[in-house]
């Protein structure tokens, strides 16, 4: 799961798919993480892009959130 999505391809998924790139995300970042612990980072930049990506998804839920209620 490498490819960044745009915003707007976020905001037409459902809220139980964006719980799913939640999920995926926070995943990707805790092996990263990991991944940096040992040393066996390939690209360490990788990590901002995904909580950057992962606080854009956040975001999304928020607003649907809002507009539900």
């Amino acid at each position: 799961n490498n490819v960044m999505k745009r915003p707007s391809e976020l905001r037409a998924l459902t809220p139980e798919e964006l719980k799913q790139e939640e999920l995926n995300m926070r995943k990707e970042l805790f092996n990263l993480r990991f991944q940096k612990t040992t040393g066996e980072i390939e690209n360490p930049k990788r990590i901002m892009l995904v909580k950057r990506e992962l606080a854009r998804v956040l975001t999304i839920i928020t607003e649907k959130l809002k507009v539900k209620s």
